[in-house]
Formats: C-alpha cells, sequence, structure tokens
C-alpha cells in the first residue's frame, strides 16, 4: 500500500518536472540581454552613486562589454541613468506628534538609446515602509542605509531585466 503511494507520488513529481521543463519554464534570475546590446555604453548623471555602480557590475554578469566613448557614437546603444530620487511621506504618528512611520519611494529612470531606433525612456519606482523610533536614532539610521542599499540592488536588477526584455 506505502509502496503504490510512493510511487504514485514518485511518478507525479516525475511529471511536472518533465511538464515545467518542456514548456520552456525557467527561473528568472539571470537576464539575458539581446545580441544588439551587448556592448553598450553606460552613462549617467552621477558616475560615482551606488546605482550606477551596481548597474556596472549586474551588466558586466550578465555578459555585456561596457564601452567609454565610441569612435562611431552612432552605432553602439547607449544607456544613460538619470539621477535617482528618494521621497519619503508620513504614514502614521506616535501620540506626541513624531512620525512614527513613513513610506520611502525610490525612483529611477533611464534613457535606452539603440542605433536606428527610437531612444526609450523608462521610469519606475519602489516602494518600502520604514518605521522610525526616536529613542535608537542610531540603530534606526543603519537600517535606512541598509534598506536604502537593498533598494538599489532591486532597482538595478530589474533595469537588467527591463533591458532584456526591450
Amino acid at each position: 500500500m506505502r509502496v503504490t503511494a510512493f510511487f504514485k507520488h514518485g511518478l507525479a513529481l516525475l511529471l511536472v518536472c518533465v511538464l515545467l521543463s518542456s514548456c520552456g519554464f525557467h527561473l528568472k534570475k539571470a537576464s539575458y540581454l539581446p545580441i544588439e546590446m551587448r556592448t553598450l555604453q553606460l552613462t549617467g548623471d552621477d558616475t560615482r552613486a551606488q546605482l550606477f555602480e551596481l548597474l556596472s557590475s549586474d551588466l558586466q554578469q550578465a555578459k555585456v562589454t561596457l564601452v567609454s566613448k565610441a569612435k562611431d557614437d552612432t552605432a553602439i546603444t547607449k544607456l544613460h541613468l538619470y539621477r535617482d530620487t528618494l521621497e519619503r511621506q508620513t504614514l502614521s504618528l506616535f501620540k506626541n506628534g513624531q512620525v512614527a512611520q513613513y513610506q520611502l519611494a525610490y525612483g529611477v529612470s533611464y534613457r535606452l538609446t539603440r542605433p536606428n531606433q527610437e531612444p526609450v525612456e523608462q521610469r519606475f519606482e519602489l516602494y518600502r515602509n520604514y518605521q522610525d523610533d526616536p529613542d535608537n536614532a542610531i540603530a534606526k539610521a543603519k537600517e535606512l542605509e541598509l534598506l536604502l542599499n537593498e533598494l538599489r540592488q532591486l532597482a538595478s536588477e530589474r533595469i537588467v531585466r527591463e533591458l532584456s526584455q526591450l
């Protein structure tokens, strides 16, 4: 009885695995860029910003060759990263009127210029809630810094993913 149930469950699991692999399903961690985007020029409003450095690293991991100024500027794909923005909106207050919780909106915009095509401008925002505690200001400042680093990493990964779909 147990052997039959084990056999049925094993067969069902094997069938699911075969169906998933045959339909082309794969996890979306690595993004593969089209051939015309395998070599691109990355520029930005602030080339020393953390997001710019993360994006540069993520593009190189996606097997993209980054070039500086090209001799023939019209024959290469260009990605320009605009300055990122961070906005805070108050969500709740303590009884004494101090802010208890914020909503952080991290905005990113970029422009992709490909040869013989119209430029593509993209903008997106990532949202996170952040609880503030005036009694633990140093710990909360460190938590905010970690949260911003996470938002930058997510934004960089999203840009690479969006580029793979253009």
